[in-house]
């Protein structure tokens, strides 16, 4: 996991040294931890992109600083009553959120698998925390090459 921003290499340490029968509840905690939307964001609906790849309408907007090692702020847009994606999005936002670019796209494309979720949820679930990860990676890039 040496790719793996300590932050995240915790989270996926916390899933794994939980029962595998718990584990689904542990993704319901983080589900409950989603950062509010700021103001500045939560007004302005156009600036999000739809992870399409989800089961529930999940949205996000990754912002780029110029700053040194470009330090990278994730913000999730998810309904209270899809937790499953909330949990997903709370915990790459756990994870990544504040990160430089450069150590979020060295991130594994696997790594959601890592949680040792995917007996208990489907594959389809498992695909939308994949494509979150994918959005973040593609936007970040996007950014820098701008």
């Amino acid at each position: 996991m040496s790719t793996i921003p300590a932050e995240l290499t915790e989270i996926i340490e916390e899933f794994t040294e939980v029962p595998e029968a718990d584990r689904l509840e542990l993704l319901l905690e983080y589900s409950r931890e989603l950062p509010e939307l700021p103001a500045r964001l939560a007004e302005h609906p156009e600036l999000f992109e739809q992870v399409v790849e989800c089961q529930s309408p999940l949205f996000l907007v990754v912002e780029v600083s110029d700053a040194d090692a470009h330090p990278v702020s994730l913000f999730f847009a998810a309904p209270p009553e899809a937790p499953t994606t909330r949990g997903f999005a709370s915990v790459l936002a756990a994870g990544l959120d504040g990160k430089d670019a450069a150590a979020i796209l060295a991130v594994p494309d696997d790594m959601p698998q890592q949680l040792g979720l995917t007996r208990a949820l489907s594959p389809l679930r498992m695909r939308g925390m994949t494509a979150m990860l994918g959005r973040i990676k593609r936007q970040i890039a996007e950014q820098l090459a701008a």
